[in-house]
């Protein structure tokens, strides 16, 4: 069973509404969707960033994969990160060995004749979810819409939204918007914030203070993710858990995170990380520090694999991703009760639908 040259397909799709965080803001997002074949069966993967990641992923991993064993992934996982060395493993060339190593994981899972998760083994049955969007740039309404439909429509029982406006520019639009989510969902729900980096230490810490009076237990990355020092200082400083890790690209990465004492939660994103081979490897290194994980955005990406970690705490069921993997695949997932139950289909059960989207294809 060996492996044929993978396929690559860049799609863009538009958001459905302008959207921010406290740090950037777009109004598209591009997803890298990679195909790979043995004569009669295919694994599909996929990864989000730039249109770039496809070109890498073409014309460098694609050819060395080439006429390898279908059955021999960590060969395969080997022998890309190696040839990454001189163009650099972060960034655009770990979320192609991402989406490459999703593909492959997928591939064996059907030609074994196995749901992924049967595949990986699983420690559970149904993985918890959390709802994550409330965009910076949504006014009450929309937030209040948004959260509705996860708490009381779909009975999520966790929620997120974003905060850390203008880089910590606007502390108190911030702690109003909370206000407004606590408001809506009620005081049983949990209620989790993200800064994605944009505060400085202190501030962090005052933000943190006033979030506790509603009731939020989850503050992600309240300070860059690669200020580690700062992670700790505000860790210490608050009741609530302080989170950070989608930006790990590598093994080491999560390893320097851990051992500072940066955070009470580890997020890994296995479209980024190095796919399920490395997301695996960061699950254990974090366990054997007795350190929880949560997975980082593309939540059908994760469902099998988030049912074979023990220390697993939830999985992200981010608003922007949702929508694409609903639009581009079959066989998507129902958060319906604050879980998701992995699928009984071979491999992760998603299947491309290629022509229904190709509206959206740019390489």
């Amino acid at each position: 069973m060996k492996l044929h040259r993978p396929a690559v397909s860049v799609y863009t799709v538009p958001t459905d509404a302008p959207e921010a965080d406290g740090t950037l803001a777009w109004d598209s997002t591009t997803v890298v969707v990679c195909e790979v074949s043995t004569d009669d069966t295919t694994g599909t993967g996929w990864t989000y960033g730039p249109a770039a990641v496809g070109d890498f992923l073409r014309d460098h991993l694609a050819p060395l994969v080439e006429g390898m064993s279908a059955l021999d992934i960590p060969a395969a996982h080997e022998a890309m990160c190696r040839s990454v060395r001189n163009a650099g493993r972060p960034g655009i060339a770990s979320c192609a060995i991402s989406a490459l190593d999703l593909a492959l994981w997928d591939l064996k899972a059907r030609l074994l004749e196995l749901p992924l998760a049967r595949l990986l083994g699983v420690c559970r049955e149904r993985v918890p979810v959390y709802g994550s969007g409330g965009f910076t740039t949504y006014h009450d309404t929309h937030l209040a819409a948004q959260l509705n439909g996860w708490v009381h429509g779909q009975h999520i029982p966790r929620v997120k939204i974003k905060i850390g406006e203008s880089w910590g520019g606007e502390a108190a639009r911030d702690l109003a918007r909370v206000r407004t989510a606590r408001q809506v969902i009620g005081s049983h729900a949990e209620l989790y914030v993200d800064a994605n980096g944009a505060y400085t230490r202190k501030q962090a810490v005052r933000v943190g203070h006033a979030l506790a009076e509603h009731g939020v237990g989850w503050f992600e990355e309240p300070v860059s993710s690669d200020d580690l020092t700062g992670l700790r200082l505000v860790r210490d400083a608050l009741v609530c858990d302080v989170t950070a890790g989608e930006y790990g690209y590598d093994l080491p990465y999560f390893a320097r995170m851990i051992a500072a004492g940066a955070v009470d939660c580890l997020q890994v994103d296995v479209t980024r990380c190095g796919g399920l081979t490395e997301f695996l490897r960061a699950a254990a290194l974090a366990q054997a520090h007795g350190v929880e994980i949560s997975t980082h955005c593309a939540p059908h990406a994760h469902a099998a694999v988030a049912a074979a970690v023990p220390n697993l705490r939830h999985i992200e069921w981010f608003h922007d991703h949702v929508r694409i993997e609903s639009m581009f695949f079959d066989g998507a997932l129902d958060p319906t009760g604050g879980t998701v139950t992995p699928t009984q289909a071979l491999g992760h059960g998603l299947t491309l639908r290629a022509e229904d989207v190709a509206e959206y294809r740019v390489a």
